[in-house]
């Protein structure tokens, strides 16, 4: 053995003789509130290399060679804009740990530092587009804490149902612009569809409409909220082989709003009956509505259009059966003996509504796939949702969902349009945030399957006792200690703690009093301006300090 490796040798024995010694005389203090089904920290990967310093040339013509070649250990200045986001995302985290903790008043004031210092940038900050997103989502994470600060386990449950935009279109008359017949011809000649275009009077009176403000209104908040889904409808429309562009029908129908319902009860994004529904295999119940279930209601329009265009052998008639029926379309080719839309309709064989439906469609296609001649190409689209799914295997608090993934209840039942009740039952599959559904599931399963309609999980914060958390919960610091299989102790932040709290029923007296304010009126309406500080200047003012958007009077 050389000496360089008897040194090597010794070296080891020594640090390893320290460790042990340093760790008999750490602290004896309990692990209290230490859950195992946390994962454990991995193991950094065995380097198979021969890192052994015998095989370094000591002598030679080169005797700086491996000196020269290291690297630079002198620390680079952080960016700037690394330097922002961190501040930021300390001050979001602050505010995050305030409010689940219920000082809502500190938790709105480390919210606004933490906006303030992203708006504070310079305006010719590189990476100026990464900054703005961050934005953009802190703004939409701070509403929905919020949101569950207003009433998150309200045991009235009421399901918030948006209005169907089709049936105000389809009743209408529009004039049409003698200049875009020429035009759109043009257009149509130029573009590339999987889905036949036509022009007509009827489609220009729709490219009208939607040209004016009235109609661009419509035709943009359905554009926008079209981000969120897009790249899943475009992959389940490929897989079933259905044009793209029928993700038009989606917009027409519902402006992407899954819980869109009509007049006459035709319900979710693609605006299915009931009966239809569970021919194509959308489940509903009193606790949830498939139809309602994004992914599983695109799904299933995608292989009724489908089943309607092997029927007719013609995408047109597909749509109008899609509107008004498959026997109604039938009785109108058996009847005038025509297996095509534009004479049926220049027959007045369809009704009405159905005659505007179509052309409708393809007026909204023509103008998506020409964004440049109709002021179409800068718009500021939602950011798709991304989500893990995973089956629940007894009945659970969406609550105990939320405080699983450590989101805010309401982003979590944003998630899950189709859910209608507080608990979900066992065998639906849930949706989760992207990326944490592994620890979703494990913490969930630390909780005993006969008590995951009301017991809770709550991750300790810095200076909480098991007084507060159980005052906060209406449960008692003995019951939390004994549902960890600890002893009465301070628990310490960053524990993890199962709460064996009360039934929601019980909890209703205990819970604070709701905000006087929110930001839900304002959030939605588009009119987030509180400050002469903007991010975004091509979208116009954007929201800033959270406290005029939680202090906004609610309407």
């Amino acid at each position: 053995m050389t000496f360089c490796q008897r040194a090597t040798v010794f070296s080891v024995l020594s640090i390893g003789a320290s460790c042990l010694f340093l760790q008999g005389c750490a602290s004896s203090r309990p692990q209290s509130f230490v859950n195992s089904f946390l994962p454990a920290t991995p193991a950094p990967p065995e380097n198979s290399a021969d890192t052994s310093t015998t095989d370094l040339p000591l002598t030679g013509n080169k005797p700086n060679l491996y000196i020269s070649e290291m690297p630079n250990l002198v620390p680079r200045e952080q960016p700037e804009i690394e330097r922002i986001l961190e501040k930021a995302e300390e001050r979001f985290e602050a505010g995050k740990r305030a409010f689940q903790a219920g000082d809502a008043e500190e938790a709105r004031r480390q919210f606004d530092h933490a906006l303030d210092t992203m708006l504070s940038a310079p305006e010719d900050l590189p990476e100026r587009r990464r900054l703005e997103t961050r934005l953009d989502e802190m703004v939409d994470a701070i509403y929905r804490f919020d949101l569950d600060h207003l009433g998150a386990g309200d045991p009235k449950e009421a399901v918030v149902y948006d209005r169907s935009p089709l049936e105000t279109m389809l009743g209408l008359t529009f004039p049409i612009d003698p200049k875009l017949k020429p035009k759109v011809k043009e257009e149509i000649q130029a573009t590339v569809s999987q889905l036949p275009l036509e022009e007509n009077d009827t489609v220009l009176s729709y490219i009208n409409f939607f040209s004016t403000e009235r109609g661009r209104k419509v035709l943009l908040y359905g554009l926008r909220r079209a981000g969120r889904y897009k790249p899943l409808i475009q992959r389940i429309l490929d897989e079933e082989g259905v044009p793209q562009e029928l993700m038009s029908l989606a917009q027409a129908e519902s402006a992407f709003m899954p819980r869109a319902v009509s007049n006459k009860k035709a319900t979710g994004m693609w605006q299915f009956m009931a009966y239809t529904g569970s021919e194509y295999g959308l489940r509903a119940d009193g606790n949830f509505d498939e139809r309602l279930d994004p992914e599983k209601s695109t799904r299933a329009a995608a292989r009724h259009l489908r089943d309607l265009y092997n029927t007719f052998g013609d995408w047109y008639l597909a749509m109008a059966a899609y509107n008004c029926g498959p026997y109604c379309v039938d009785h109108a080719v058996q009847r005038t003996g025509y297996a095509d839309f534009w004479e049926l309709s220049a027959r007045r064989a369809l009704p009405q509504q159905t005659m505007n439906y179509v052309p409708l469609i393809v007026a909204m296609t023509v103008m998506s796939k020409n964004p440049k001649d109709y002021g179409l190409e800068n718009i500021d689209a939602d950011r798709p949702l991304e989500y893990d799914t995973f089956s629940v295997t007894a009945p659970t608090s969406i609550d105990l969902i939320a405080d699983a993934a450590d989101r805010a209840v309401s982003e979590v039942r944003e998630l899950n349009p189709a859910l209608l009740k507080s608990v979900v039952p066992a065998g639906f599959q849930v949706h989760v945030p992207k990326g944490t559904s592994s620890s979703v599931v494990a913490a969930i399963d630390t909780i005993p399957e006969n008590r995951r309609t009301s017991w809770r999980l709550h991750r300790v914060e810095l200076g909480e006792t098991l007084t507060v958390i159980a005052k906060r919960f209406s449960a008692s610091a003995d019951a939390i200690a004994s549902a960890n299989n600890r002893t009465v102790e301070a628990p310490e932040a960053g524990d993890l703690l199962v709460i064996p709290a009360a039934p929601v029923y019980q909890r209703v007296a205990a819970k604070r009093a709701p905000a006087r304010y929110h930001v839900a009126a304002v959030k939605r309406s588009g009119k987030l301006v509180a400050s002469s500080h903007t991010l975004n200047h091509r979208a116009g003012p954007r929201v800033v300090k959270t406290a005029a958007l939680i202090r906004k009077p609610l309407q």
